[in-house]
């Protein structure tokens, strides 16, 4: 086993050492099907055509050989990243950024909606890659704040995305003012006529065409469930979900191996049966935990994805991503272990605020529905133990083999209602089930509201009123549910109740507002800088605290 993680390991693609320890910390073992084959082909210096589906892991396999190659170069941008929507540059950027965290190369994204100065400035002082939608990449080289003529890289991503959305031209635009030493890089998921005219004209004849196999994504016998939480709740929210849940066998799933001994520690320490597997774990433990875990000796087990292939167990309930896996393939593998041998089974993943659009994503690749839970409250844990304890007194009665212990719990009736004996060990039993009184560790409430931004502002017309309009027409809120309402000039935030946050964004998204598409997402984790209060807001925010959050 770990033979084979080590021969399919990063390290033997020929990546810079820096960006090698990067990938660790990001918790990746090994590389996926995109990435073992085209990784290569770029470090030789060679144009390449990446096909493969969203959510195979493109962005690293471009990140890496694009962060090994370069040199930080002083106030000259040497790579360029073309992604079709705002949303895709942010999270390519982000991952870019932590596949440059060792070394010295600055990432930044530049896209429509956000202030122009602000990423011009970042210009001036000096960046290495830009990652950004054609628009703003267009509007930036015409003001001359954005020089391409001397890129080192060059990377369309979603290519056959930039040609439904109309992008192609200015694709050719931008392409036509880059330097012809250039490396290429196009990535698509299809190939029709224009993508594969686009690639003849402006990549070099022997660029290598790589196609990936689409992995199935069919998950019709799971159960798929998600979990909003807070980060500094993960573990505290998982304990939760374990005591209220009816499982067998539940497999947990972390993106390292740092992580699943740590888990596996704090759930030793909360009296859980459960053990762990991952690539440190030589053959012969592996063998002794895969049978305790068959045989029911242990109830739960933590692992990583590539120490879990080849786990063949019928009986596993629930599946649980305890961190959101990395890519899409990786989820799909990861819940296909429940669900077998016609059975039925359930998959929960545990997501931050900030990681709720790759559920969306989960969906839309899956053709599934992945169904919101509440993190269970502690009178969720009782009725759940209470239900399960009921069903086995029901089975003892039936079977009869009470009968030799009725005598002393007769000698119990003289000072004691019967009732009362019964519930004490009742709650015996729950005390025995959940070892940890919830009660004394709540869970972190937070704000009740979250924050949202969106691409429309003063320069459109908004106003707090005209914004209220706009919501209620689109999705079923009351003016309670809204809270602070803060208009600026190309952009706005608001706030939401946290529960309706997600259908209020999905229903808003792509609709048209003051004659603009409105963009809408969390704007919770965003860097914010203070902006003063908004006193054109509605009559209810009058009285509150003038001290505001931090602007973004």
């Amino acid at each position: 086993m770990n033979q084979d993680i080590e021969q399919q390991g990063f390290d033997r693609l020929g990546l810079a050492d820096d960006v090698l320890a990067a990938i660790k910390d990001m918790g990746f073992e090994e590389p996926s099907q995109i990435q073992a084959q085209i990784i290569p082909t770029l470090m030789l210096g060679n144009d390449a055509i990446g096909q493969a589906q969203t959510g195979t892991g493109k962005t690293l396999a471009f990140g890496a050989p694009m962060m090994s190659i370069l040199k930080k170069s002083k106030r000259k941008v040497a790579g360029l990243v073309l992604a079709p929507t705002r949303e895709l540059a942010v999270q390519v950027s982000d991952e870019l950024a932590r596949i440059a965290k060792k070394t010295n190369l600055r990432v930044l994204p530049v896209f429509g909606g956000a202030p122009i100065d602000r990423q011009m400035r970042a210009l001036r002082e000096g960046v290495d890659i830009v990652v950004g939608t054609p628009g703003r990449v267009i509007d930036l080289i015409g003001r001359k704040k954005l020089n391409v003529e001397d890129i080192e890289f060059f990377v369309l991503d979603e290519a056959d995305e930039m040609l439904n959305m109309g992008f192609i031209e200015d694709v050719e635009e931008i392409l036509s003012h880059a330097s012809e030493n250039r490396q290429t890089m196009l990535f698509s998921a299809t190939m029709p006529p224009a993508i594969k005219n686009l690639a003849k004209r402006f990549m070099k004849p022997d660029a290598d065409h790589i196609a990936v196999k689409n992995v199935s994504m069919t998950v019709d016998k799971v159960e798929q469930y998600y979990y909003e939480i807070k980060h500094r709740d993960r573990f505290e929210s998982l304990c939760r979900i374990l005591d209220a849940t009816d499982y067998s066998n539940v497999l947990i799933f972390c993106n390292t191996k740092v992580n699943v001994d740590k888990l596996t520690d704090h759930l030793k320490g909360r009296g859980y049966d459960v053990d762990s597997m991952h690539g440190d774990i030589n053959q012969a433990q592996r063998m002794r935990v895969l049978s305790k875990f068959k045989d029911g000796a242990i109830e739960i087990l933590v692992a990583t994805d590539v120490a879990a292939r080849g786990i063949d167990v019928e009986n596993i309930t629930h599946v649980i991503n305890y961190d959101l896996p990395q890519d899409l393939e990786a989820y799909v593998h990861r819940i296909g272990r429940t669900g077998r041998a016609g059975r039925s089974g359930v998959a929960l993943t545990l997501v931050t605020p900030r990681e709720y659009m790759a559920i969306k994503r989960i969906e839309k690749v899956t053709h599934s529905k992945i169904l919101r839970k509440e993190i269970p409250t502690v009178e969720d844990i009782f009725e759940s133990k209470y239900s399960s304890m009921v069903n086995e007194i029901s089975e003892e009665l039936e079977k009869g083999e009470y009968k030799k212990f009725l005598p002393h719990v007769l000698k119990l009736d003289e000072d004691h209602n019967l009732a009362e004996v019964a519930a004490a060990l009742m709650m015996m039993r729950y005390r025995d089930e959940v070892s940890f009184d919830y009660t004394k560790n709540k869970l972190d409430e937070g704000n009740a509201n979250a924050r949202v931004f969106m691409t429309v502002g003063k320069m459109d017309g908004l106003n707090p009123l005209k914004l209220l309009k706009f919501l209620q027409s689109n999705v079923k809120v009351d003016s309670r549910d809204i809270g602070d309402i803060e208009i600026l000039e190309k952009f706005s935030f608001f706030e939401v109740r946290r529960d309706l946050v997600n259908e209020v964004i999905d229903a808003c998204r792509g609709k048209k507002l003051l004659g603009r598409k409105v963009a809408m997402e969390l704007a919770e984790g965003r860097d914010k800088r203070k902006s003063r209060p908004n006193r054109s807001n509605v009559d209810r925010n009058r009285g509150r605290s003038s001290r505001r959050k931090k602007m973004y």
